[in-house]
């Protein structure tokens, strides 16, 4: 099993927790070094407070070795062209170790933070994907540019502004995914999918992986390389004392993943919808402290994977090996004790390969 990680500062959800190490981005080169050293495979960076493309031009800058991508980067805002760009600078700059992962953001942020008018994901993402291959085919290739879908009409690539070839053009794009019409757009035009972290084994096995399967067969396209890229919900410390505010933590975030109608799907996967009602209503009151309460040792365990040091690394290839192929997660270092825990866990999933995921994933 392959394993990525964020800056190690932890996922930030608003009115929930503060991150455990604020984020410093004169530090990414520093901390993408340690990263390198602990034996990660890839850093990946989100967009939430930085350019996750800045960020990681500096973490190329620092390493040599570690494959680099965006968890999600925002796609609709950016044009495929644009987007087709950075990636191809980002790809040439850390030469070929960059992975590009797109997430589609929900109506309210399209329209209310971005200012765009709203249109249904899924199909918009697959025109989305399609129109930047088709760009990078032409730098690579000499084809000429002729995109003309229900998104994009794009035929116009003059010499000042063709990026033109690179050594390694084949740049995977991993399509963040919750609803099966996503899936299905990923197993059609994408090389993997970033299931959102309230997603478990089952729903990812039963809904997600058929709906890839459905999308692949349209497009008449093979699985064998397909990826599945997940930053579980984890809770873990060094020991049970210190386990304890972990886990509150991971109870409050399901209980905001529960009152978000995005992420429903999960939870009626399991006979959560009530839930997940009664969490949305508490939600549009916001009457936040009342939230973490709905979710009982049942459901925690359920989305969670609790354990101390010693223990994660089993327990999230138990949960998720025969379903994930990469598995990301942080942890803060705070000195040379969570260090050489750090790297104990990610020699042990190292240790556990990804054969039965494949196989999954291939069906």
């Amino acid at each position: 099993m392959q394993v990525e990680t964020l800056l190690p500062l932890g996922k930030v959800d608003p009115g929930l927790r503060a991150p455990e190490v604020p984020f410093d981005i004169t530090t990414v080169g520093e901390q993408a070094r340690l990263v390198e050293e602990l034996g990660y495979d890839r850093l990946v960076f989100e967009e939430t407070k930085d350019d996750p493309f800045v960020v990681l031009a500096a973490a190329a800058q620092a390493t040599s070795t570690l494959g680099l991508g965006t968890s999600v980067a925002i796609a609709f805002p950016r044009s495929p062209t644009s987007m087709a760009l950075t990636a191809w600078s980002m790809q040439r700059h850390c030469a070929g170790r960059f992975a590009l992962g797109l997430g589609s953001q929900v109506k309210g942020h399209i329209e209310r933070r971005y200012g765009m008018a709203w249109r249904a994901p899924a199909p918009w993402m697959r025109d989305y994907v399609r129109a930047l291959r088709a760009v990078w085919r032409t730098w690579q290739d000499g084809v000429p540019l002729a995109v003309d879908n229900d998104h994009y009409r794009l035929s116009l690539m003059v010499p000042l502004f063709d990026a033109g070839p690179i050594d390694h053009p084949d740049i995977p794009v991993l399509l963040a995914a919750v609803n099966p019409l996503m899936c299905s757009v990923a197993g059609e035009v994408a090389d993997g999918i970033r299931p959102h972290p309230v997603c478990t084994p089952s729903y990812i096995e039963q809904v997600m992986l058929p709906a890839v399967g459905k999308g692949a067969g349209r497009a008449g396209r093979a699985l064998e390389r397909f990826s599945v890229n997940m930053k579980p919900l984890v809770a873990t410390a060094p020991d049970e004392e210190r386990l304890l505010p972990k886990v509150r933590d991971a109870r409050a975030r399901i209980a905001f993943y529960a009152s978000t109608p995005s992420y429903r799907a999960p939870f009626d996967h399991l006979g959560l919808g009530a839930l997940a009602d009664e969490a949305k209503a508490l939600s549009k009151a916001q009457r936040w402290e009342e939230l973490p309460p709905l979710i009982d040792d049942d459901v925690l365990h359920t989305f969670v994977t609790i354990g101390t040091y010693d223990e994660i690394g089993a327990r999230l290839h138990d949960r998720f090996g025969q379903v994930v192929t990469h598995c990301e997660f942080s942890v803060a270092v705070g000195g040379e004790a969570d260090r050489s825990a750090l790297a104990a866990m990610v020699d042990d999933l190292h240790a556990r390969d990804d054969t039965a995921a494949r196989a999954t994933i291939a069906g």
